[in-house]
């Protein structure tokens, strides 16, 4: 099986828009009560024997279990008898949401994520839902415009702006639901009864050194500068952020000035993740096989330069950088990050730290000189090369 997910926008209608406003209010709700459940649940759990706060206590008799996916919904079905809310939006989107409750604490136990939290009004953007049965897209009506209907269970048919076609013969499995500044968004799940080979080591190697001086450094000699997306538009957020301390909360004022922040925001993201695409076709332009540093980018975020590093956004490029070499057949692999600034790529020998100044490679071995992370790049591309079984001569890049 071979799934790849569309996105496009939504054209809804002002009732349609409401509805979809409704059932993020309701899932909010949902979330928010199996959260409270939970970690009622565990603050039970984790008192003293023989002594109580002096504030309070949760006391929860011993013989209940731990709340669970399963059991939540099982309550969840009882609700619905009481609560004729829960009754209008569709029985699978419900359980998607305490299937997210679900994950987050799996993230929790199972990679250090920290302890979910509840939801504010607003904070809800998207709901799931996880089939689709039957012929759910409308592509015939409407082509001048390129305008195409989607039917939603519940809801019914909502037009939408088809950007790009979809293949024949895949069948639509999920659709999720976005809330954005900008409006909403549908993202469809598209599914084929095929299997794409992986791709294999082939043609020309090309490593893949990321900085925040220069973003990208290729081993072939590229070399770009990083774009700001975010401190250009620092200085006009800060002002709007401003306006919005100023405003009376809750009010019509306060709620246009967070429209603007949020809209100024969705701007920087789409820039950045627009310019890292088209990188990404470029560099697969020339490229066989590519090589990218595996590096510790929560740490990165964390450090001194972590704004800096987050807006770069090294992590979404390599992400869209390994999509864009399996849909173009490039090899795609993350090697090792160590010390490829302290090797020389033309003998190996290692030649010490160098200064962030140092924007030079200068081998007192060999003499062997270039752009500082050009080297590291090409460092990674004889790594690369190595963890794929081909032989490396050190001295091609004298």
């Amino acid at each position: 099986m071979f799934n790849l997910t569309y996105e496009f926008k939504l054209k809804p209608t002002q009732e349609q828009s409401n509805t979809f406003e409704q059932w993020l209010e309701i899932n909010r709700r949902v979330y928010n009560y199996a959260l409270r459940e939970r970690k009622d649940w565990y603050k039970s759990r984790s008192c003293q024997i023989n002594t109580c706060s002096l504030r309070g206590e949760y006391i929860i008799p011993a013989d209940i279990p731990r709340p669970t996916f399963a059991s939540q919904c099982k309550s969840l079905t009882e609700a619905k008898k009481t609560n004729p809310d829960l009754k209008s939006v569709q029985s699978q989107v419900l359980q998607q949401t305490l299937k997210r409750i679900e994950n987050a604490f799996t993230s929790m136990w199972e990679q250090n994520h920290g302890f979910p939290r509840f939801k504010k009004p607003g904070r809800m953007r998207s709901f799931v839902f996880p089939q689709m049965k039957g012929n759910r897209l409308n592509t015939k009506r409407e082509v001048c415009r390129r305008i195409s209907r989607v039917n939603l269970p519940v809801i019914g048919w909502v037009k939408f702006r088809q950007s790009r076609s979809i293949p024949d013969g895949g069948v639509i499995k999920q659709a999720r639901v976005v809330k954005r500044v900008s409006g909403w968004y549908v993202m469809l799940t598209v599914q084929w009864d095929v299997s794409p080979p992986e791709p294999l080591p082939h043609g020309e190697a090309v490593g893949i050194d990321v900085g925040l001086t220069n973003f990208v450094a290729t081993s072939n000699g590229l070399v770009l500068k990083r774009p700001r997306f975010f401190l250009m538009c620092e200085r006009k957020l800060k002002l709007l952020q401003q306006r919005v301390s100023r405003k009376r909360k809750g009010s019509n004022n306060w709620k246009k000035t967070l429209y603007k922040v949020a809209k100024l925001h969705e701007y920087v993201a789409n820039c950045r993740k627009d310019w890292q695409r088209k990188l990404s076709h470029q560099i697969c332009d020339s490229a066989g096989m590519v090589f990218v540093e595996d590096l510790n980018l929560v740490g990165l975020s964390r450090g001194m330069l972590g704004k800096h590093c987050l807006d770069a956004g090294f992590g979404q490029f390599f992400n869209i950088l390994e999509q864009t070499c399996f849909k173009r057949d490039v090899y795609f692999q993350k090697v090792d990050a160590r010390k490829t600034s302290q090797i020389c790529p033309n003998c190996g020998i290692e030649t010490g730290k160098k200064h962030l100044s140092e924007r030079t490679h200068v081998c007192s071995n060999c003499g062997y000189t270039t752009d500082r992370d050009v080297a590291a790049a090409q460092v990674v591309a004889i790594r690369g090369l190595a963890a794929v079984g081909h032989t490396v001569k050190m001295l091609e890049y004298g």
